[in-house]
């Protein structure tokens, strides 16, 4: 049998996880010709077809199955070997793919700026999903770190907490109980209520709150992204709980304010996680001590440095 090539492999995985050629060119960032063509050129190779489609659906065959098993063990074992060249190499090159959710994008980079400028021979690499996409590449262990709000617990992880996320009610700065002090959580009943789209952990936790203290707001809007929702904030749609760590700048400017509500800010932490028993490479440990030891530091300098401008 002719030697199958590692991308042909990948594009398999990739079909077979979406069950869709397109899907899995969107992710792979190919055109879907290319994905059917390498297919074609794998199933030539194997000598027998690897997918069969019943209906709208795509299905591994038999032999499609064999071959994904292989690819799984051969993943493996260039991640282990990817891992021991960079022990070789020690700090000197690496790679470390990253993740984190939405509200994270807030204050990641920062963290990735100190880094690098130790580190500048360090490749990194960060994706921004929400919350449902974080636990899905955790889930097939597809990167090196995940930062979260929310970690799973259904999934066998280590934890490592790296910093608080306090969340907080805002509102535009002009709204009329801004400025007042312990303001009764019912009054927030009256108000309309901007929330991220399901599946956002900030959500999640919100809608947690507000039932355990038996309170209804009225959802105005639902919004996909935290830049959208204080876009509408301070367009007087409505008032939403974001994490404060996305409104250094909107305060500052005196676009938005942080609502003195009993109950606020709801405690949270964000967390660095990957899958228990998962072997870190030298980069990626290095980066999550550094996290651990050194990223409240740099957080809360970076907001000092805003208020003094």
């Amino acid at each position: 049998m002719k030697q199958a090539t590692l991308h042909q492999l990948q594009i398999l995985e990739a079909i077979a996880r979406h069950g869709s050629f397109t899907r899995a060119a969107e992710e792979l960032e190919l055109t879907q010709p290319t994905v059917s063509q390498q297919i074609k050129r794998l199933t030539q190779t194997i000598g027998l077809p690897l997918f069969e489609q019943l209906g709208k659906q795509i299905y591994l065959t038999a032999a499609g199955k064999e071959v994904l098993a292989a690819s799984a063990i051969i993943s493996e074992k260039f991640a282990e070997l990817e891992i021991a060249i960079d022990e070789l190499k020690g700090l000197k090159q690496g790679r470390i793919n990253l993740v984190a959710s939405t509200t994270a994008k807030y204050f990641v980079p920062r963290l990735l700026g100190t880094f690098r400028r130790k580190h500048p021979n360090i490749e990194l690499a960060l994706h921004i999903t929400n919350q449902e996409g974080v636990l899905a590449r955790l889930a097939r262990n597809q990167d090196d770190l995940y930062f979260t709000g929310r970690p799973p617990s259904d999934l066998d992880i280590e934890l490592r907490p790296i910093l608080e996320n306090p969340l907080v009610v805002v509102a535009p700065s002009n709204h009329p109980l801004a400025g007042k002090t312990n303001i009764a959580i019912k009054e927030l009943t009256t108000e309309p209520f901007i929330f991220r789209e399901a599946g956002s952990g900030t959500r999640s936790v919100v809608e947690h709150f507000l039932a355990e203290n038996r309170v209804a707001v009225d959802v105005a809007i639902e919004l996909s992204s935290n830049e959208a929702i204080k876009q509408a904030i301070a367009g007087g749609l409505g008032i939403s709980v974001l994490s404060q760590h996305s409104l250094d700048l909107e305060t500052q400017n005196g676009l938005l304010t942080i609502l003195n509500v009993e109950g606020f800010p709801i405690q949270r932490h964000w967390y660095v996680i990957y899958p228990k028993g998962k072997q870190l490479s030298v980069a990626a440990q290095t980066f999550l001590d550094f996290s651990i030891a050194e990223g409240k530091q740099i957080i809360e300098r970076f907001s000092a440095d805003l208020i003094s401008r």
